[in-house]
Order: C-alpha cells, then structure tokens, then sequence
C-alpha cells in the first residue's frame, strides 16, 4: 500500500475513528523485535520555560533532579540556562552496561541551544545520534547552528533521523495582516555542506541499538490537529518538500494547515516497566501515537508519555477529553512540556495526581530507578 493509500485508510469516518478509540488494541505480531534497556536519563536542553522550584521531586518511578541556573567559569560567576518556545531532550540509555546517547531536538534559536548545552555540561562527541522529531521551527531551528559549532567534535558519521519529507517543506504563518509569510524552512542544503547523513522514519524502525520510532502516526482516535502553522507542499530557491510525496488533495490550493503527517515519536522499552514515548509536539495525538507505539513494538503497558503534546491553543472541553483519554491508557507517569499548555497540566493534576510530574529546563528525569 502506498504513503498515500495508506494514509486514507487510516484516517477514515470520524464514527470509525471513535469506535477504533474504544477498543483494546488486536493482538498482533509486533512490526519491530524491540530492544529493553535498563535506565533512561532525559536531561531538558530546552523547554518553554524554567523555574528553580517545582512540586513533587519524590517519586518512586521517576529520579527528578531541579536545575534552574548553571554555574560555570571559576565558580564566581553565573551563566543562566535559558528557555524560549521549543523543546531539545538529551537522552542517555543503558542497556546491560552499555551507553548511548541521541539528542531529540534543537529549540528554536542556535543561541539558546548552544548555551544550554555548554551550561548543562554536555559532550557533543559522546552522542550516538540527532533525531528531528517533525519539519516545525521550534524543534529545528538550532539543529544548523548546533552542528556548525560542533561538527568537529560530533563523530564523522553520526546519523540524523527525521520524520520524513514534510520535515523540510516551507513553513508559514499569517501576519498581521493575515496575509501568510514564510516562517521558516530546514534546507537539506545545509545538511550535505555539514556532512550529516540523514534518514527518515515514515515508516516504524530503530533508532540506533536501543530506541525506536513508531514512524508517521495513524490518526484512528478522535483526536484532532490543532491550530499551527501553514505547510507549503513543493521546493523554490533550492529547498522545500517533494511535492510528488503527496497526494492531490494535500496538493489543492498549495498552502493548507499542517497536518505534520510525517511527525513520529520517539519510544524506548524500559525493562520490567513497559513503553516510554517521548512525543515532542505530538501533533496527531498522544493517545493515537501509544496506540501506534503499542502496534510497533508489541508492548501493550505504558510506563511514561513524555514531551509536548500541543494542546495550548486547544479547547478546555477538548483538552479534558484528551487527558480522560490519556488516564485511560493507565500509564504510570505523564510529563507535559513545551506546547502541552497549563488547561492539560490542570487536567492531568485532576485526574491523575499520582502519575503527573511537572519538569523544566535544565532538569534531569531518571527512569529505571
């Protein structure tokens, strides 16, 4: 079955997405032969905001570790972590003694990247591998500047994986005038001149030897995209998205709202706990990427839902039926950040007190404690 054909099958009546939503996932052979590892460390590079003091820092399952300011230098003087709109999460797993560590994101701005990864003391020649979970530019607008300062340091075939061809189509906003402009564009361009091999994940696969993708996330629940940017589906100027990757309704009129069809997740299996699925913006749904986690890997428990979950310009009626739907997944933790909004932290706080940890820039999440 073609991307295309593929894509309406799932998307389907909103009456069947309903009645799929209600069902237990079928029982089925996993699309992927997943790895466990045994600790997972998530070290916040940035996040839409950071706070030195925050509720519930003891919790069973989870190690939480504040961090609002980081010192450097000679130890009399501050150099602060910064936040802005976006999201970058260094990730360090342990398999049977054996580490890797993949940096999922890059925030808006180079700058901001940059410090917080110096301030936070990480080392760009450990890393194992870059993931750019969807084509939005508060999730790729570091990732050039990041690797022009540190192409030198990363290893010289460090691998890039990304969602898949929207990743790189023109991205647009409207203006004041409510005309739309071009917002931004990641260009392969910059990629080859940096010498980054880059693979896509439309389709579920590892990452690495101990990660995986859930590739482009069937939209099966009720669960609906909200309000974003404008995609611009074709290439000018040597960059843009291969207009021949979609199909002609997605091509009608050209400019249309983004539908991030080629947004994945990134998921590990914590040994003895089940599924972690880091959404980072999270787009098509969280309860539509589990139920695709779950497919992939075969693994029915959910441990932690992680990330972004862009419910912020959502209704609150809409918000508290996704996290209702969330709760019903049964996982043991929910970590909201970035666009997941204070209406779904309220929500979660309602109904899931036990499972909710809130989390800033600069702190660190340990799992498999």
């Amino acid at each position: 079955m073609t991307m295309n054909a593929s894509r309406r099958h799932f998307l389907g009546s909103a009456a069947a997405a309903t009645a799929l939503f209600s069902m237990r996932p079928a029982a089925a052979a996993p699309v992927l032969k997943v790895p466990e590892i045994d600790r997972l460390e998530i070290r916040i590079v940035i996040d839409s905001g950071h706070e030195l003091y925050l509720d519930k820092t003891e919790h069973p399952l989870v190690k939480v570790e504040r961090s609002g300011i980081g010192l450097v230098g000679n130890g009399r003087s501050l150099q602060a972590i910064d936040s802005q709109w976006g999201l970058s999460l260094h990730l360090k797993s342990t398999r049977d003694g054996v580490v890797r560590q993949q940096l999922l994101d890059f925030g808006s701005t180079p700058d901001v990247m940059l410090n917080n990864f110096k301030v936070l003391g990480l080392d760009a020649a450990q890393l194992d591998g870059l993931i750019l979970s969807h084509g939005h530019g508060d999730h790729y607008g570091g990732l050039i500047g990041f690797l022009e300062a540190y192409r030198a340091n990363l290893r010289p075939n460090i691998p890039l994986v990304v969602g898949g061809e929207d990743n790189f189509c023109f991205q647009l906003q409207k203006g004041p005038d409510g005309q739309p402009k071009q917002f931004t564009v990641l260009d392969r361009a910059d990629l080859q001149r940096l010498s980054v091999n880059w693979s896509t994940a439309e389709k579920p696969r590892l990452i690495g030897d101990h990660a995986f993708s859930t590739g482009a996330v069937p939209r099966t629940t009720f669960e609906k995209v909200q309000a974003n940017t404008l995609v611009e589906y074709g290439q000018h100027d040597g960059a843009g998205c291969d207009a021949g990757h979609f199909s002609a309704a997605e091509l009608k009129g050209n400019l249309e709202s983004n539908q991030h069809w080629h947004e994945h997740a990134t998921c590990f299996h914590l040994r003895g706990r089940g599924l972690v699925m880091i959404s980072s913006c999270g787009h098509g749904g969280m309860v539509n990427a589990v139920r695709q986690a779950q497919k992939v890997s075969g693994i029915q428990k959910v441990h932690a839902l992680i990330g972004g979950f862009h419910l912020y310009p959502a209704q609150a009626s809409y918000v508290t039926e996704v996290a209702q739907a969330v709760k019903a997944l049964q996982p043991d933790l929910v970590l909201p950040m970035h666009c997941s909004g204070t209406n779904f932290v309220a929500a979660a706080h309602e109904l899931m007190p036990d499972q909710l940890i809130t989390s800033t820039t600069g702190n660190r999440l340990t799992l498999g404690v």
